[in-house]
């Protein structure tokens, strides 16, 4: 049953075209989408604003939202045609991506009813659309706490100078941001992790999270300098599609479980955290993200899945 303060993500849901050496076929996609359904299936209240066509693959995804316990803001299907993300596996899985979207925001309900507002990827950046959401990320911090994660595409994004000013404007306007190594080394190919993770701390987030892929990821807190390791789970590794929005959805629904994202009171919260406030939701992220990498596509972990992973390990409570 979806209980707290809803989520409501703003930004691309797709089709990704998923190419391997020897197959093709297509699944439904793209960042916001895959972390409403992840939160969702997680047991919490979502939404979807998108931005799709009324055809075929607009079709799926809009069953597949409606499927994930995902309410689909109205607007959304009111594209010309359905974006798609063609994702080409390498031998061990990892995903280079192509693009044909364009992305417009539709007119936003009551921002007040939403607790939360997740936001990123292409989204932010992408014309027209990403100068509203930016304008959506804040207005809606005078109710609601906000989550950020660039997950780079170079494809569409071109330069890190094209994009980081924007990129920063929005670390700058959330209370947690998630963004994964990979993603950094492209943004501030010279900056060390840990550098850039103080940066955008002492800019507003109360809390950053880098993944790191099998090595785990790394945290910070506004409210203490250490910062923390998190080892990954061990999994046989099917691809890594949809890892990091699985990884996103996990910390979002395990900190909102802790009081911590849903209100500008929980805002207060996370901001005075210490570790032991924030470490299951931690775990929450990693549990899910594991989950999602040993399937294939970006597969949304229920929370019964979850809960038999923290039973199996208690260490991961």
């Amino acid at each position: 049953m979806n209980n707290g303060s809803p989520v409501l993500c703003l930004g691309e849901a797709l089709i990704d075209v998923v190419v391997r050496a020897d197959s093709s076929e297509e699944h439904v996609g793209g960042s916001l989408l895959n972390v409403a359904a992840g939160v969702a299936t997680l047991g919490r209240p979502a939404s979807i604003c998108a931005w799709w066509g009324r055809d075929q693959r607009g079709d799926r995804l809009a069953q597949w939202a409606t499927s994930s316990g995902v309410t689909i803001v109205p607007g959304t299907d009111s594209a010309a045609k359905t974006p798609v993300a063609i994702a080409v596996l390498d031998a061990e899985g990892r995903a280079t991506y192509e693009f044909d979207l364009e992305w417009e925001v539709p007119e936003l309900p009551d921002l007040h009813q939403y607790g939360h507002l997740h936001t990123g990827s292409i989204a932010a950046t992408l014309e027209p659309g990403g100068s509203a959401v930016v304008d959506a990320a804040r207005r809606i911090r005078e109710t609601a706490t906000v989550s950020y994660d660039p997950n780079i595409r170079p494809a569409l994004m071109h330069t890190p100078e094209q994009v980081r000013d924007r990129i920063e404007d929005l670390v700058g306007l959330s209370d947690l941001v998630k963004v994964s190594d990979e993603d950094l080394a492209w943004l501030y190919p010279e900056e060390p992790v840990e550098d850039v993770m103080r940066r955008w701390i002492a800019q507003g987030p109360s809390m950053v999270v880098v993944t790191r892929g099998p090595w785990g990821a790394y945290a910070a807190l506004a409210g203490n300098r250490d910062m923390l390791h998190i080892d990954q789970m061990t999994v046989t590794l099917a691809d890594t599609v949809g890892a990091g929005d699985s990884f996103m959805a996990g910390l979002i629904a395990g900190l909102s479980d802790a009081g911590l994202l849903g209100s500008v009171e929980a805002r207060q919260r996370l901001r005075d955290a210490g570790w032991s406030d924030v470490q299951s939701a931690l775990h929450n992220a990693v549990i899910t993200s594991g989950i999602t990498v040993s399937k294939h596509g970006a597969y949304a972990p229920t929370a019964a899945e979850v809960a038999a992973v923290k039973l199996a390990d208690p260490s991961l409570n």
